[in-house]
């Protein structure tokens, strides 16, 4: 059964669909490399140089693989893949290694088009020297699993993430951009940690253009600029926070105008952040603005309020915290556009809750935040006055989202009452059932579950919720 012939038959009629199926870099770069091993009654081997591929390549494509495999053998043969114990590279042969880091599919959003200067070189892996006087120091709860997506920044994530999962390959540079406190330095963080994650040898430095100035002035100060160049040209990642404070500092301008270039051409991975679009940074030179504009610009805008309830759902997760919906609905309605305050003013609301001894309730949460919102104790949401918003909205009976009809036109905002019931009071699951004609509670986890879906996979519902929120709130 191991005869080669066989072996390598089945794999070549393999690849040959999974090169339809696979975009051309992952296909050349992680499946294309792979070596056929063996092949049983039940199982079907195949070898990967790496424990990095190998675990690359099951999280994201075995039931690719697997597939064309059974397809082509006509079995139902079971994909495993083995590290193969391969000789010690040469630098030229891991230079290669490294140069056919793929692009990962990115569904999320179409691909932008992307602007670069021609000739670039391939992205080498080549190791950069250590810069042991200035260690990237990434704030560990900065991770992309700790990032809340929303309309406002989906496409920042989605760019984000494909630059973190394939250095230099996709959007080079990323350059991100939006208000204070928005999330642009938790995606710069996620970036860095994921690229040490994937690629533990490769050489990633955060750096705020503050430092990158300071650092500078005190090498010419001291004489030393050449140590200076060496440290920020001879790194695989560079990620430049708050890059708008380099306008008005000429030389600074200058410098990192070649240090870009420097990277650049090493088709090294450059992310920017900034205020602003390259366009409006006042006093930025011309060719630092358009070498920007090379790769892929994405903002973020300020969260709406589904998103900010989401931040703050997440944040007291992650703390181990019990807040009640109206509590969180609280804070969003009045923090619109800072996620620190937003995430600040519910830490603030649990310290408050610890001093005092006392539970987190609407009451405790008004006191807590006086001084940040002196506009008294908020309206209530009720299941009542949720009902109201959403009859209106429909232009059906208030009395219809409590009787036994189960048409179309009156079950669907039945069901969306029941979602937002849940969604922003703290009711018991029977007592929304009650509030809804007597219904039983499952059926209103059915409700909520189906309207949950139904916001992920479509547009239009998630601009309803999202106006309906709107004005239950300011109701």
């Amino acid at each position: 059964m191991n005869d080669s012939s066989y072996l390598a038959s089945i794999w070549g009629q393999a690849l040959d669909i999974l090169e339809k199926e696979i975009v051309k870099p992952i296909f050349n770069t992680w499946i294309k490399s792979t070596i056929p091993l063996s092949v049983s009654d039940t199982v079907f081997e195949l070898g990967t140089p790496t424990q990095l591929s190998k675990d690359w390549i099951e999280t994201r494509y075995l039931a690719k693989i697997q597939t064309a495999v059974q397809y082509v053998s006509k079995r139902p043969l079971e994909v495993r893949f083995i590290i193969l114990d391969m000789p010690e590279q040469s630098a030229s042969e891991a230079a290669a290694t490294k140069e056919d880091l793929a692009q990962p599919p990115l569904d999320v959003v179409s691909t932008p088009t992307v602007r670069a200067p021609e000739n670039k070189q391939q992205y080498s892996r080549a190791i950069a020297p250590a810069v042991d006087d200035a260690p990237c120091i990434l704030n560990p709860k900065y991770i992309f699993e700790t990032f809340v997506i929303g309309n406002s920044n989906r496409f920042a994530h989605a760019a984000s993430l494909a630059v973190a999962e394939v250095p230099a390959k996709v959007y080079n540079p990323l350059f991100l951009y939006g208000g204070v406190g928005l999330g642009k330095t938790h995606l710069m963080h996620a970036i860095g940690h994921r690229i040490r994650q994937h690629h533990p040898d490769v050489k990633v430095l955060y750096i705020s253009s503050e430092k990158f100035t300071n650092e500078l002035i005190n090498s010419i100060r001291d004489g030393n600029p050449e140590s200076f160049r060496q440290k920020y040209r001879n790194i695989d990642v560079l990620l430049v926070d708050d890059i708008q404070f380099l306008s008005k500092k000429e030389h600074t301008q200058e410098e990192f105008f070649h240090t870009f270039n420097t990277l650049h051409e090493a088709n090294k991975q450059i992310i920017i952040s900034s205020d602003r679009p390259p366009r409006e940074i006042p006093t930025l030179e011309d060719r630092l603005r358009s070498r920007f504009e090379w790769g892929l610009i994405t903002d973020i805008q300020a969260p709406d309020l589904e998103t900010r309830i989401a931040i703050l759902r997440k944040k007291a997760i992650i703390e181990n915290l019990d807040v009640p919906n109206d509590v969180m609905v609280f804070i969003a309605s009045r923090i619109d556009n800072n996620i620190r305050e937003l995430e600040g003013a519910l830490i603030r609301v649990m310290a408050y809750a610890s001093l005092t001894n006392r539970s987190i309730d609407l009451d405790l949460a008004t006191e807590a935040l006086k001084d940040i919102f002196p506009h008294g104790k908020p309206k209530r949401i009720t299941i009542d006055s949720i009902k109201d918003i959403v009859a209106a909205y429909f232009k059906i009976k208030l009395d219809d989202l409590s009787a036994k009809k189960r048409t179309r036109n009156i079950t669907y905002p039945r069901q969306i009452a029941m979602y937002l019931s849940r969604e922003m009071t703290d009711s018991s699951l029977p007592k929304i059932g009650e509030e809804f004609g007597g219904r039983d509670h499952t059926t209103v986890i059915h409700a909520h579950d189906k309207i949950s879906r139904e916001r992920s996979d479509d547009h239009k519902m998630q601009q309803t919720i999202i106006e309906l929120i709107r004005r239950i709130e300011s109701s």
